[in-house]
């Protein structure tokens, strides 16, 4: 018993550990004068698969936008990147008859 507590104090230290940090740059303003919204978030997400490819080879790409509005781009980020890796309209599970 006393090493399963252990063994759940360690992991939830771990697990904390990895949390995101507040992103300061919410709502502020990119180089050109933008804050990418819900629209670009989507664009983002479906593009990542790519886009983190290119990331591997260049120091200029970045798969996510710190300018942005919040929860809005996190909503249409998270919804591109399903999307993009098989969780769109046509995915559904196969049934056996």
């Amino acid at each position: 018993m006393r090493r399963l507590a252990i063994a759940m104090v360690v992991a939830a230290l771990l697990l904390t550990a990895c949390a995101a940090g507040a992103n300061e740059f919410v709502d502020v303003v990119d180089a050109d004068g933008d804050v990418a919204g819900f629209w670009m978030g989507l664009w983002h997400g479906l593009i990542t698969p790519i886009t983190f490819l290119i990331s591997l080879f260049t120091d200029n790409v970045n798969i996510y936008e710190v300018h942005n509005s919040g929860n809005w781009y996190d909503l249409g980020y998270a919804l591109g990147l399903g999307t993009s890796i098989g969780g769109g309209p046509g995915a559904r599970c196969a049934r056996k008859r």
